[in-house]
């Protein structure tokens, strides 16, 4: 299964970042979405989950939880928009990490790309960076990979650098 990830749109997507999530079959999006126009262009190619970060108001709050716990493929995914990054998580986070032990935690919030082991909970941390133009960053990121019931497979990290436009 094809998996799209990408988090702190703010209400910005293109067809550069559509392109690369064409073939996917989920796109996951680890929130501040900004807008429901981001997650109804993304519902166009397929399936969305997503969670609702801080900049988002009450309309996304209303349409996606603060936090998605599914299982798909064998793996279970907790997926939040402020978590912290190894090792320093959020109290809340780190709490629930040790207790629940996903096999894949996911958030966004820092516009910084990593994807890392964690011995804390024993599973894997993805952060996909941010996809939007909002933010200091100078390259915008995400990520595809395959989810299988071994895990993820063939992790790509997809960079779209900014230009005097976005």
């Amino acid at each position: 299964m094809k998996i799209g990830l990408l988090s702190d749109t703010h209400s910005h997507i293109d067809e550069r970042v559509l392109m690369h999530l064409k073939d996917c079959d989920e796109i996951w999006h680890a929130g501040d979405i900004g807008s429901l126009h981001i997650t109804d262009e993304l519902k166009e190619i397929t399936t969305v989950r997503a969670v609702y970060g801080n900049i988002d108001g009450s309309e996304i709050r209303y349409e996606f939880p603060k936090d998605q716990h599914f299982n798909l493929m064998d793996q279970t995914i907790w997926m939040t928009h402020i978590g912290g990054r190894p090792p320093r998580f959020t109290p809340r986070i780190l709490a629930n990490l040790k207790q629940l032990k996903p096999s894949i935690f996911i958030c966004g919030h820092s516009h910084i790309l990593l994807a890392k082991y964690c011995p804390e909970f024993k599973g894997l941390h993805l952060n996909p960076g941010a996809a939007g133009i909002y933010g200091n960053h100078q390259v915008r990121t995400l990520m595809r990979f395959n989810l299988t019931i071994q895990g993820i497979k063939n992790l790509e990290v997809v960079e779209i650098k900014r230009t005097a436009c976005n």
